[in-house]
C-alpha cells in the first residue's frame, strides 16, 4: 500500500527562505501549500515549479498578522488538501529601519507582535487537533541568531521580544505535544540576505564573506535542508530545540558593534 504524502504548509513562501523550504519539501515528496500576502505572481510561478516534482500544490493569500486571515488560510487548506501534517511558520514582519522602541507607532508594535508571535500561536492552535488525531506532526518556528539567550537587541525591541516569546512557546509546546508524536522546533537563521535566500550551497560555497566565521555567505539551502531533516519520520526525538544555522555568526553582536 502506497504511503500517503504529507501535506506541508509554509507561510510566507512565495520567495526567499520560504520558497527554498517549499521546493525542498516538494522534492522530498510532500504536497505543498504556498502562502503569500502580495506576491501572487511569484507564488503562481513557484506552484508550477513544485508541481513538476509530481506533487500537489496550492496558493493561498493570507496575512498571518491578521487573525481572521489565519482562519481563512486554514479553511482554504482544509477544504482542498485536508489539514496539514507539517507547518513551517516562515512568515514574520520585520522593519528594517533602526529606531528606538519609543519611536514605534502603536500600529507597528501590534503588527510586529501579531505577525511574529500571536499569528504563529493561532495557526499552531488550529492545526494541533488534527495532528493529535493522526499521531504525527511537525511544527517549525523561525527565530533569529542566539534568540534563546534573550539578549537585548537595541533598535529591534518589538521584533526581538516577539521572537524571544516564541522561543518559550516552542519549548513549552514541544513538551506538551511530544506524547502525540508532534515535534516543535525553532530555526534561527544567520544574516542571510537578498538573493542568497534563494541560492543553493554550491552557488555560494566559493564566495568570500569576511563577516562570517565560516568564510562564506549563508544560503536558502542551508536553512531548508535542516527543516527537511526535522520533518523526517525518524527525527521524532528532536524536539523543543532552537537551532542556529548561522555559520558561527552572532548577528546581534555584529549589528550592535556596527552601529555603536
Amino acid at each position: 500500500m502506497k504511503q500517503q504524502r504529507k501535506v506541508a504548509l509554509i507561510t510566507g513562501s512565495a520567495k526567499g527562505l520560504g520558497k527554498m523550504t517549499a521546493l525542498t519539501l516538494a522534492e522530498a515528496g510532500c504536497d505543498i501549500i504556498l502562502n503569500y500576502v502580495h506576491s501572487a505572481d511569484q507564488a503562481l510561478e513557484l506552484q508550477r515549479d513544485i508541481e513538476a516534482f509530481g506533487v500537489r500544490c496550492m496558493c493561498v493569500q493570507a496575512n498571518i498578522a491578521i487573525p481572521d486571515e489565519v482562519e481563512h488560510l486554514i479553511d482554504a487548506v482544509q477544504g482542498t488538501f485536508g489539514m496539514p501534517d507539517i507547518v513551517v511558520n516562515n512568515a514574520g514582519p520585520f522593519i528594517r529601519e533602526r529606531k528606538r522602541f519609543a519611536d514605534y507607532s502603536r500600529e507597528e508594535i501590534l503588527y510586529l507582535v501579531n505577525g511574529n508571535l500571536t499569528g504563529v500561536m493561532l495557526l499552531d492552535h488550529m492545526v494541533l487537533p488534527s495532528m493529535r488525531e493522526k499521531g504525527w506532526g511537525r511544527i517549525i518556528h523561525y527565530g533569529f541568531g542566539h534568540a534563546a539567550e534573550a539578549r537585548s537587541w537595541p533598535h529591534r525591541a518589538v521584533y526581538a521580544a516577539a521572537k524571544v516569546g516564541l522561543v518559550s512557546f516552542t519549548k513549552t509546546l514541544a513538551v506538551e505535544e511530544a506524547q502525540f508524536g508532534i515535534t516543535v522546533n525553532m530555526i534561527c537563521p544567520g544574516d542571510i540576505r537578498g538573493d542568497y535566500k534563494e541560492k543553493n550551497i554550491d552557488e555560494v560555497l566559493h564566495i568570500e564573506d569576511e563577516s562570517s566565521p565560516r568564510g562564506r555567505p549563508g544560503s536558502g539551502e542551508d536553512i531548508a535542508r535542516v527543516i527537511r531533516f526535522l520533518c523526517e519520520d525518524k527525527s521524532d526525538f528532536v524536539t523543543g530545540n532552537t537551532i542556529d544555522v548561522s555559520g558561527g555568526l552572532d548577528p546581534i553582536r555584529v549589528m550592535i558593534d556596527k552601529h555603536a
